[in-house]
């Protein structure tokens, strides 16, 4: 018999074992002052970023803000320069009819001096 297959309690204390050992490597990890220097870093960079994000997220919710006003503004020009242009033309048919109506007037009054001299 070469091979020895292991039995359970030697599988079993290797696990412990091999349980013991990781353990004790995490707590090394855990103890060392160069991890808690990069976990504090990687904290403060975390809420760097974080105030950062909150900045920009402002300034986009200031400037949506900005852009709706002048959108809105926009709107409100473009309506009372309608509005306006509308006035325009209706002044401008009213002149036009007046003018006709007098360039009318005129032809008939003439037409009338015209019959009442024969």
């Amino acid at each position: 018999m070469g091979f020895k297959q292991p039995d359970f309690l030697e599988r079993q204390e290797a696990a412990s074992k091999a349980r013991q050992a990781a353990l004790e490597k995490f707590r090394a990890k855990a103890a060392d002052p160069a991890l808690a220097e990069r976990v504090t870093a990687r904290t403060a960079s975390a809420a760097e970023r974080k105030a950062n994000k909150a900045v920009r997220d402002n300034e986009k919710a200031e400037k949506k803000a900005r852009d709706a006003e002048r959108a809105q503004q926009a709107e409100r020009d473009a309506a009372v320069a309608a509005e306006r242009a509308n006035a325009e033309k209706a002044d401008r048919k009213l002149k036009l009819q007046a003018e006709q109506k007098a360039a009318r007037d005129a032809r008939y009054a003439a037409r009338k001096s015209r019959s009442k001299r024969k």
